[in-house]
């Protein structure tokens, strides 16, 4: 058996340089703040250079660590790649890549169309950050990791890119003051990306690269109170999340305490998917 303190050690992200897509979102600010609180220096990557460094210096202050925020589009590959070079340039190689961004469009109207009235435009537009996005960031970080022969990258999914939507706890539901539901193009973007990730994983497992997927099931963030009735009803732990419960299966997935999980996809979803 190891030492005292060696299993624990594990987790310890000290030393590492951690980058984070979508790091001034509601899923991301914890993301990295529990990144930062566990050793490693977070570059935190979004789309408002406003957002990226309020986030990123709030978490130099409460976790004595280097956090800087670099704003960019993934769903541009030149934007990407200048950002990569940027934040190994500043804060060195990346060992942890966070693949997190997506997006609803600039139009939550016809982001939740019904699917016969699916829209081609909105629909490229959302593919375009969902999936687009998360293969030029992990073809821009991962061949780098390739080449150094280490690094893990987590991309963060959805229930809905495994499971079909219960359309039924949609009724009465709303979202910032409109009806929501689960529109297709979310559901094939984020089944794209648990394809994605089983795709990179054989790719570049001989390369030292671990590649698996963070899977979230309903968060709270700002539904109405019969959106999580309804979802606490269909859920076997009797409630929708907190952001902040899906940081500890990103820290194993970061940590040396995964070292032999790759290509796997861990559901994070109050036993949704149980049933």
């Amino acid at each position: 058996m190891k030492a005292k303190g060696e299993y624990r050690a594990q987790f310890d992200l000290g030393g590492k340089v951690a980058l984070v897509t979508g790091g001034a979102g509601i899923l991301g600010r914890h993301f990295c703040a529990a990144l930062a609180d566990s050793g490693a220096d977070v570059a935190v990557l979004d789309l408002s250079p406003t957002a990226v460094q309020e986030v990123a210096s709030e978490i130099s202050a409460c976790f004595g660590v280097r956090a800087i925020g670099f704003a960019a589009d993934v769903a541009d590959q030149t934007s990407v790649r200048q950002a990569v070079a940027e934040v190994e340039s500043m804060l060195g190689p990346i060992d942890v890549l966070h693949n997190n961004a997506a997006g609803k469009g600039e139009d939550l109207k016809r982001f939740f169309a019904a699917p016969e009235e699916y829209a081609p435009d909105t629909w490229r537009q959302i593919m375009a950050v969902n999936l687009d996005g998360m293969f030029w960031m992990a073809q821009a970080v991962g061949a780098r990791m390739a080449a150094r022969r280490r690094g893990s990258i987590i991309q963060t999914a959805s229930i809905y890119g495994i499971l079909g939507p219960d359309q039924r706890i949609y009724e009465g539901s709303h979202y910032l003051g409109g009806a929501i539901n689960t529109p297709p193009v979310y559901a094939a973007s984020k089944a794209g990306v648990v394809g994605l990730t089983t795709y990179l994983a054989t790719y570049w497992a001989a390369k030292g690269v671990r590649v698996n997927c963070l899977t979230p099931g309903g968060v709270e963030s700002g539904q109405n109170e019969t959106f999580k009735q309804n979802y606490a009803a269909r859920t076997p732990l009797g409630r929708m999340a907190h952001a902040h419960e899906m940081t500890g299966a990103l820290l194993f997935l970061a940590s040396d305490a995964a070292s032999y999980v790759t290509g796997q996809n861990v559901v994070v979803d109050g036993g949704w998917s149980a049933w």
